[in-house]
């Protein structure tokens, strides 16, 4: 067992004092073993650009772990970039990749029983997963944000992976012409960094700064800029504080710090799948914690912040404009978070918020003065009725009526839909259903970003709905409906739907209605099989037999 401040000091006649050995040969001194040990949890690959530059984070914080007075010790997690993953089998392990990383980084440093950890992600689930292995834990933690992309840019535009599969529907509606879709698709990610929109990267970075677990500011740094790597070495020094002081994960994760943070989602028009990954935090930190908590603090929070998908500007932007800390300032002044809440930083939400001016500059718009938001309320609606008995969740930014009846276009899988979207073969109205793509069915419940960014760049973002029992993507908006529970795989109401059924999504009664009697609902429940497994190996196999319903976020254990 390590000698350090959880197993105490062992002295050299201690039965346990051969394990000194391996540690001299990691060049360890006699003094070494009474300083705390920090694991720096290493998400840096070369999988993806958003974690193409963690390597020089987690090398700075470690030689400032180690100039404060730690002995720290880098080990590395995985990711999967969803970017590359979309719209192929390989997504079907994004969502698996977060139970994935919660479990390697609790296994490396329980085992090693290390006295804290500096998380160093940048990919979407590298965020949830180490968070909710700090929250089980429960040693002094800290997360440092990889940073976001900058933009791309294309006569006058600014560009994000999104337009590049936007693009995709415009190319085939004959909208966009061979030339620009090709300069599209290589100017839109022009270096390292998470996708610069409000996506779901930069939402739950955002999100993990306003619940208290990373520093004020850290979460709309740019990757390549020098502030980055600057906050990566605060960071360490602040940990090391907070295990002398044992400021722990469960002091600062609790109801009222998750309520700020899904007030700072819905304030910046955050992804859906802030939904998801905050039930699972929330279950990891045994947090009372449910869908229609989403639902009370939607209807109370306005959307201040003009971000992309649907909106102008990416995090960058936002950073320039004040940041975090600008959006918590003004919900703070009106009452719709907590400023009592603890931080990592030692201090409380209000303490860290004394300097922040209470209105944002008025030579800008990326973050919207209070008494001219651009929505009165928050965007992720939950949703309930036949067709999700435990509820859903409805993306309504962008949209001037929410609401849609029209009758069922019914695809058994993402691709199958994907191909009746690029074929011309969805009309105004259509409302898609693509199932069997739940926790359990697909399983993995991939993101429908191909879909959903056809449909806009067919010009039917406004015209035509689309339910699914599995994901979206963050950088998805139109009259979309996800994480539909039951999934279609249990045999939930999704799995009875039939081609031409009329649906009503209607986000105003919070409704997603299969208009049929509860009698035929009945009668096709009773004739329902269900299907066979994917996977019957492997790491799918043994996800789908763990893993919970989408409303209680998709957790395995």
């Amino acid at each position: 067992m390590p000698y350090n401040q959880r197993s105490k000091t062992v002295t050299e006649g201690d039965a346990r004092a051969p394990n000194r050995s391996m540690y001299y040969a990691m060049g360890y001194r006699d003094e070494d073993f009474g300083k705390p040990m920090v694991g720096v949890a290493n998400a840096y690959s070369t999988i993806t650009p958003c974690n193409a530059g963690l390597n020089v984070l987690a090398t700075r914080a470690e030689a400032e772990l180690r100039a404060v007075g730690a002995n720290p010790q880098i080990f590395g997690t995985i990711t999967v970039s969803d970017g590359i993953s979309m719209g192929t089998e390989g997504m079907k392990y994004s969502l698996v990749s977060r139970e994935v990383i919660a479990d390697s980084i609790e296994t490396a440093v329980q085992a090693e029983w290390m006295d804290g950890v500096l998380a160093v992600g940048g990919c979407d689930k590298n965020m949830p997963g180490a968070l909710m292995a700090m929250a089980r834990m429960n040693i002094p933690a800290i997360f440092v944000y990889g940073g976001t992309i900058k933009p791309g840019h294309y006569k006058g535009k600014d560009l994000t992976i999104v337009s590049a599969f936007e693009a995709v529907g415009e190319f085939t509606a004959g909208r966009m012409s061979r030339e620009d879709f090709r300069e599209i698709e290589h100017r839109s990610c022009p270096g390292a960094g998470s996708c610069g929109g409000m996506y779901t990267a930069n939402t739950m970075s955002t999100s993990i700064e306003a619940v208290g677990m990373s520093l004020p500011y850290s979460s709309t740094m740019a990757a390549e800029d020098a502030e980055k790597t600057d906050s990566a070495a605060q960071s360490a020094r602040i940990l090391v504080e907070a295990i002398k002081k044992q400021i722990l994960p469960r002091q600062i994760i609790n109801r009222k710090s998750i309520e700020n943070a899904i007030a700072v989602v819905m304030a910046t028009g955050g992804s859906t799948n802030a939904v998801l990954h905050w039930l699972a935090i929330a279950h990891a930190a045994q947090v009372e914690w449910t869908l229609d908590d989403f639902e009370r603090i939607r209807t109370r929070v306005p959307v201040l912040c003009d971000m992309k998908p649907s909106g102008r500007y990416v995090a960058t932007d936002l950073h320039r404009a004040g940041g975090v800390p600008q959006v918590m300032k003004m919900l703070l002044n009106q009452g719709l978070i907590h400023g009592d809440c603890l931080t990592i930083t030692g201090k409380t939400v209000t303490e860290n918020l004394k300097d922040v001016p209470d209105n944002p500059a008025k030579d800008q718009d990326v973050i919207r003065q209070w008494d001219n938001p651009l929505y009165p309320h928050g965007h992720l609606a939950i949703l309930k009725g036949n067709l999700a008995t435990e509820g859903c969740v409805a993306k309504i930014t962008g949209l001037k009526n929410p609401a849609i009846t029209g009758p069922a276009r019914v695809f058994e899988s993402e691709e199958a839909a994907l191909q009746a979207i690029l074929g011309d073969k969805i009309k105004p109205g259509d409302v898609l259903v693509i199932r069997y793509e739940g926790p359990k069915g697909g399983p993995g419940m991939r993101e429908m970003l191909a879909p959903t960014s056809a449909i806009i760049g067919k010009g039917l973002g406004d015209k035509v709905g689309l339910i699914t029992d599995g994901r979206f993507s963050g950088g998805t908006w139109g009259m979309v409906v996800g994480h539909v529970a039951p999934e279609a795989f249990v045999g939930g109401a999704i799995a009875l739907i039939k081609e031409g059924d009329s649906i009503t999504i209607d986000a105003h009664k919070l409704l997603l209605q299969l208009n049929v009697s509860d009698a035929e609902l009945a009668r096709r429940k009773t004739a329902w099989q269900p299907p066979k497994p994917r996977y019957t190996r492997g790491v799918l196999a043994k996800y789908a037999k763990l893993v919970s319903s989408a409303r209680l976020g998709a957790v395995t254990d």
